[in-house]
């Protein structure tokens, strides 16, 4: 599949692949460039990551040659 690159830079995502991986009008992306190779990452959204670290542990002791 091929896209071209208008005169302002922009690039239209074919609809195809924005349905399959549930692309947004309005959502983020991040742009990467490896070696040469451009790819787009969608950002998702902070209420998506809520409870992505429960269960962590937030507290640790000190070495007994550590100040408080």
């Amino acid at each position: 599949m091929q896209v071209s690159v208008s005169s302002k830079y922009q690039v239209v995502i074919p609809k195809d692949v924005r349905e399959s991986i549930g692309i947004e009008p309005g959502q983020k992306m991040e742009v990467i460039n490896y070696n040469g190779i451009v790819q787009l990452v969608p950002v998702p959204e902070l209420a998506a990551s809520r409870g992505l670290l429960k269960g962590v542990k937030n507290s640790f002791e000190r070495s007994d040659d550590r100040a408080l």
